[in-house]
């Protein structure tokens, strides 16, 4: 914010003004409907838009982001809910926000960039499909006491009260979709410039808010169900309260905190990171990430839900001209002068058209081209992929986030393993090819009888040494000296090391002595630290392999 206004000027401002309008009327919406489709009144999504959003903004590492309530959250939302209540789903984003803010702190904005791209795609997908079940019954206006939790069971409720659709309320439903999808078509067709800014999501809910009125009022259509049906309105602003907060409590709700922070700040900064693609810019993912981290925490503290970079919103601010943190703000103050004026008259928005904006979210969530493209890869990605994709619409996205994750470790893990080459080296080594020895005229090395020479090409790391010990013994012959040429090893951590120390070792045992070669200056520290000379013995860890072949020549004679 501070570095974005130092040059400010009133063409920027009226710029940034401009785009904060638009966004704040194009988020209206969508803070109501990811109010109410995550389980809470439709003022708090709107409060949510309207504290988080301003927070973002001040507090944020990108100069266009703009932050709120998002699509991805209402399934956790809601799931947190159901099992904690209000109460737990207010203490479980204030220690998301404490984690963001950590995480900040410690500089690991840029890890978070890099969780694998199958695990985004799978929940982001898995998410979208969950959206689009819990929109099903307000969307057709089914007539069913309760719907059930389970995903599957979902659609079995769904199938069985077919014969319990309201038509009235269906073709609300499908009369959103349908205008959503057509209005930038007509925007574009017939040049309507005024126009033109509105998002199709608010002009479907007036169009269809004015249609359900209309036909209540004189055609005697009384079973469209509309939010103040279902909600009482309350258009005060509340008091910031702050929750009793008990060990217990705390302990409980570190999963569902976890996953709000994960998904976040993967959200966030996948957000501000196709922003600057756009503006040419570079975000900071740590103060992004700490900005974040504030917003969920003053977001609940007056009754909002989590809250995160939102991509639409982002790009709408880019599109209409918003460069810095300042559209961001008056994005905020539209939406607190809707929430204070104009708020009333959101009791009349059928359930149905929400539904209908859902829907469509839940398309353009679902990156469905995205998630096909991914089946072409590798196995072990779409086993990641699918893993996520199921675990997020069958159990929860707690569950797949962090299954998917450990997967992803785990294949990470055996990846990086098979980086690292171990050959045995038969005969003569070629000069043409090393960069550890002193060449002088001469174009082959030959191996002395009764020595052994092994490369170890890569880090040496897990699963290194016993690829190691695979390869000495297929050869199964007990030379007198083994030279370990470590030039192309980068480094070695403790699992390494403790192999090597285990392969030296019991080569002694075996009367084998052995000789390092190439040891770079990084590799060479680490064994100086674990006094490592004092088993294979400091004059037998050698630069380059001139030295390792004179040295085992010396040995074997």
């Amino acid at each position: 914010m501070f570095s974005a206004i130092k040059h400010y000027d009133r063409k920027t401002f009226m710029a940034d003004l401009m785009a904060g309008i638009i966004v704040g009327i194009v988020a209206l919406p969508l803070a109501i409907a990811f109010g109410i489709a995550s389980g809470v009144s439709p003022e708090k999504g709107i409060i949510t838009a309207i504290v988080a959003g301003l927070m973002i903004s001040l507090f944020g590492g990108s100069k266009v982001q703009i932050g709120g309530p998002t699509g991805a959250f209402i399934v956790i939302v809601y799931g947190i809910i159901q099992q904690y209540g209000i109460q737990g789903l207010t203490i479980a984003t204030l220690m998301a926000g404490v984690f963001l803010i950590l995480l900040g702190v410690l500089r690991l904005g840029t890890i978070i960039k890099y969780i694998p791209y199958p695990i985004v795609v799978g929940f982001t997908s898995g998410i979208a499909v969950t959206i689009f079940t819990t929109q099903i019954k307000d969307l057709l206006g089914m007539q069913m006491d309760t719907v059930p939790a389970d995903f599957v069971e979902k659609w079995i409720a769904y199938f069985a009260n077919m014969n319990h659709i309201d038509c009235w309320s269906a073709l609300m439903g499908i009369t959103s979709v349908a205008i959503i999808a057509v209005w930038p078509i007509l925007a574009r067709l017939f040049r309507l410039s005024p126009l033109r800014s509105l998002p199709g999501s608010l002009v479907a809910i007036i169009v269809v808010t004015i249609a359900a009125l209309l036909l209540k009022t004189y055609a005697g259509v009384t079973t469209i169900e509309t939010i103040g049906d279902r909600f009482s309105i309350n258009s005060t602003l509340p008091g910031a309260v702050v929750p009793e907060l008990s060990w217990e409590t705390i302990k409980g709700l570190v999963g569902p905190a976890v996953t709000i922070a994960v998904l976040g700040a993967i959200e966030s900064l996948l957000s501000a990171t196709v922003a600057d693609g756009v503006i040419g810019d570079h975000h900071n993912s740590n103060t992004e990430l700490i900005g974040q981290g504030i917003a969920n925490i003053a977001s609940p503290l007056f009754g909002g839900i989590p809250a995160t970079g939102a991509i639409a919103r982002t790009m709408t601010n880019i599109n209409n001209g918003g460069r810095t943190p300042v559209a961001g703000i008056i994005h905020a103050a539209v939406l607190l002068l809707i929430f204070l004026f104009l708020m009333p008259l959101a009791q009349y928005i059928p359930m149905a058209c929400l539904a209908g904006v859902l829907v469509v979210v839940a398309y353009g969530m679902s990156g469905w081209r995205s998630f096909l493209a991914m089946l072409r890869n590798p196995k072990s990605d779409i086993t990641v992929l699918l893993l996520t994709f199921f675990l997020t619409i069958i159990f929860d996205l707690t569950i797949a986030i962090e299954f998917g994750l450990i997967c992803a470790c785990l294949l990470f893990m055996r990846r990086m393993a098979e980086t690292t080459d171990v050959h045995a080296v038969l005969n003569e080594i070629d000069l043409n090819e090393d960069a550890d020895m002193e060449r002088g005229n001469l174009e082959h090395l030959t191996i002395p009888e009764g020595v052994e020479v092994y490369e170890i090409n890569g880090p040496y790391f897990f699963g290194a040494g016993n690829r190691f010990e695979d390869i000495m013994a297929r050869y199964g012959s007990r030379p007198k000296v083994r030279i370990i040429r470590m030039r192309k090893v980068p480094f070695i951590d403790s699992t390494g090391l403790h192999n090597l120390e285990n392969m030296c070792l019991m080569s002694q045992k075996e009367g084998v002595t052995v000789v390092l070669s190439g040891v770079n200056e990084k590799v060479d520290g680490v064994l100086k630290r674990n006094h490592f000379e004092r088993i294979v013995g400091e004059q037998n860890i050698c630069n380059h392999i001139d030295l390792a072949l004179a040295r085992a020549k010396e040995i074997v004679e």
